[in-house]
């Protein structure tokens, strides 16, 4: 029989808690963990398997979307679990993890399968790689992989460093970068969506698409996160990984039945490769950013970001991010991808807008009040596709009626970001994480940036929290004849002067199930 052992370094932080066990368990009892499984904590301070494992009972209770019960079944997923002390510089602690992994394998025979998951912070990443090689603990009879969590670098030089240091260690097929926007269900589906409808993919083209746009607005500020985030800001915290690997997934085209991990990845290297390159003296026509001031969130009064705690009051980081990118390859040419995310916005919404051209095979929209056409991905925190189409009812001269396709006819049974991604590393299945050649193209995109931000060649605007960011986004689009499409109500899209709302709240509203 194999065994698979877990050892997951960083035991007793917030992630481990509030994501990694809840994932196990869910995988636990729908029976999709190894027969022979078993996670060993990691952690500076000492702890007994027995406090281990209430810690763990008691994330699941805080944390697990579904009711956790007090029975066999969840005692018997907590004898799974040990806990040895660990701290990253002593190679001791690392032989004595060994010894521990080696007992267990000896006592169920056959083939040993290890994982190491780095629930940690990125400085300590190379030197636990190091350390596990060094050891001995990272040999096998069966394989071995290593799960790292964003970012995978601060920029351009120590992503490369980074990269250098694991690869000592481990090869690229032995390492899994975890995205979780690449876990959500719609992101994993979006590929089957296009190949399943042959509408869709006769339309994903220049031909038919005026414009693309990706957005994931946060109402959070800072939180407790300002030591890292005040380093890192809107670009690198979601712009450089999450925003870049939504636009790889929406915009490759892959062959009917041949959506495997090496061609997926082949394809998205692709699109990195054939982004027009921003020069950084091109940077402020090209990408707005902004700060969050003193505002209100649902009616509740927030602070600026200088005032948040763990922030300098003369702080010039980057909340808010937008960008016009633009993919020269035979699909794409000439079409924007206008990107924007940010925190303290008006709402918690991620999307991808496709707007179509209107009227058919214009470059921009029509001139009169008319709207065009919009496909609506909703990713989070609500999943689903609306398609808005234009009408010629009469009563609403210019306007549309919403059609809803809904994917998912059963949201509570389907999977988590972190249910869907440590189930398919435990598998092998590469698909949906990040290999090292979007990480090294994406920073060579985003390094202009980087320098003309920390030269201060790009303002840096005010934004009210509360509001959709800074007009200077808004402008960004208007040079090209578009504007943003802001989702103020879950089932309504506008944009100023172009459509009512109240009037589009009257409207039929179709609803088509998707198998």
């Amino acid at each position: 029989m194999n065994h698979t052992t877990f050892v997951l370094f960083g035991a007793t932080g917030d992630l481990a808690k509030r994501k990694i066990y809840p994932a196990l368990y869910h995988l636990y009892i729908h029976g999709k963990l190894p027969e022979s499984f078993a996670v060993i904590g990691l952690g500076r301070k000492e702890l007994s398997d027995e406090t281990f494992r209430a810690h763990v009972k008691q994330s699941l209770h805080d944390f697990y979307r579904l009711e956790v019960k007090d029975d066999e079944t969840l005692q018997s997923f907590l004898g799974l679990f040990g806990f040895n002390i660990l701290h990253i510089d002593r190679q001791a602690d690392f032989v004595q993890l060994k010894e521990r992994v080696e007992r267990r394998e000896q006592g169920v025979g056959g083939t040993s399968n290890r994982m190491f998951y780095l629930s940690v912070a990125p400085n300590f990443f190379g030197t636990i790689a190091s350390q596990i090689e060094q050891s001995g603990l990272g040999s096998v009879t069966g394989w071995k992989r290593l799960v790292i969590e964003k970012p995978f670098g601060h920029d351009l030089v120590s992503a490369r460093e980074l990269n250098s240091q694991l690869s000592q260690a481990f090869t690229e097929d032995e390492i899994y970068r975890i995205d979780h926007y690449l876990g959500k269900p719609m992101v994993q589906r979006l590929e089957a969506l296009k190949q399943a409808n042959p509408v869709i993919q006769a339309l994903w083209s220049s031909r038919y698409i005026a414009n693309v746009q990706i957005t994931a607005d946060e109402t959070v500020g800072v939180e407790e996160r300002a030591g890292y985030y005040d380093q890192a800001g809107a670009v690198r915290d979601m712009f450089q990984n999450h925003m870049l690997q939504l636009l790889m997934m929406l915009s490759i085209h892959v062959s009917n039945g041949n959506a495997k991990a090496v061609n997926i990845r082949s394809k998205k290297k692709n699109v990195l490769e054939s982004l027009e390159p921003l020069a950084r003296q091109d940077v402020h026509r090209h990408i707005v950013r902004g700060q969050y001031a003193a505002g209100a969130i649902q009616g509740k009064e927030v602070i600026g970001y200088t005032s948040e705690s763990g922030i300098s009051p003369d702080s010039m980081n980057d909340t808010f991010i937008a960008a016009k990118l633009q993919i020269d390859n035979y699909n794409w040419r000439g079409v924007p991808f206008y990107i924007r995310t940010g925190k303290r916005l008006k709402s918690k919404n991620t999307r991808i807008v496709i707007e179509f051209k209107e009227p058919l095979g214009s470059s921009t929209p029509a001139k009169d009040s008319s709207v065009p056409n919009l496909l609506v991905f909703e990713i989070g925190p609500n999943e689903g596709i609306t398609l808005l189409l234009n009408t010629n009812d009469p009563n609403h001269k210019g306007e549309f009626k919403q059609v809803h396709i809904d994917m998912f006819p059963d949201r509570m049974e389907a999977e988590e970001a972190y249910e869907t991604l440590i189930h398919d590393a435990l598998n092998g299945d590469s698909t949906f994480f990040v290999h090292w050649d979007e990480v090294d193209l994406s920073w060579q995109w985003v390094q202009p940036i980087l320098e003309a931000f920390a030269a201060k060649e790009v303002p840096l605007y005010s934004y009210e929290a509360g509001s959709n960011g800074p007009e200077a986004a808004n402008e960004l689009l208007a040079r090209d004849g578009f504007h943003w499409w802001f989702d103020d109500e879950p089932s309504e899209y506008a944009a100023p002067g172009v459509v009512n709302a109240e009037e589009v709240e009257k409207q039929p509203v179709e609803h088509v199930t998707a198998s």
